[in-house]
């Protein structure tokens, strides 16, 4: 039990750090494929194709091979790079949506592009893409699994260091499945409760 609680605190360390940066470089990334430059425009559509159609186990042996990272830290930039494309679309089709008046609006009071986007434009986006940003932070918890692989020291991989000692198969891997839940489940409640109350202030 004790290796299984270590196992979960990496994990939720890894998920929560990966959470975090993913959800800003995705950002990052939506308003450069939106931005009046073509240049940003180029670098935010080549890294979304490219990085969204690479495996993210791909993503994390590449992170830990070639860098002098520790597993935990290569796994968790690995999940960042990979989770931050596909908030980019989600963020970006939140900006789509928002009617082209409110930039309008926004920098004939003044405001330039930046200054329109976060205050104005970015609030609003991100509140039409609660649920699917929701659902992405749960597959990156799921895809956390991953750091297990190399030797991230998370759930995954104590339950192997578990089943290599006691060659209790089954009984380790339904422990590692448990406390997955036990971050999942909590997770799925709230992104379908925040999608609930949203369709009800809309």
């Amino acid at each position: 039990m004790d290796a299984f609680l270590e196992g979960f605190k990496t994990t939720i360390i890894a998920s929560l750090i990966a959470l975090v940066c993913s959800f800003i470089l995705g950002t990052l990334i939506a308003v450069m494929r939106i931005a009046p430059l073509k240049a940003l425009n180029w670098i935010g559509t080549v890294y979304v194709e490219f990085i969204r159609n690479i495996p993210v186990l791909v993503i994390v042996f590449f992170t830990y091979l070639a860098f002098t990272f520790s597993g935990m830290t290569a796994g968790t930039i690995g999940l960042t790079v990979y989770t931050a494309s596909f908030i980019a679309e989600a963020i970006r089709a939140g900006i789509m949506s928002v009617p082209k008046g409110q930039m309008e609006a926004a920098r004939s009071s003044g405001l330039s592009y930046g200054q329109a986007m976060r205050f104005v434009i970015l609030p609003q986006a991100i509140k039409i893409v609660i649920p699917p940003l929701g659902n992405q932070f749960i597959n990156l918890v799921k895809n956390s699994s991953l750091l297990g692989i190399v030797a991230g020291g998370d759930l995954m991989y104590q339950g192997d260091l578990v089943n290599a000692k006691t060659f209790a198969y089954v009984d380790t891997y339904v422990f590692v499945a448990l406390f997955y839940l036990v971050l999942t489940i909590p997770l799925s409640f709230g992104v379908g409760y925040l999608e609930k109350r949203l369709a009800r202030s809309n």
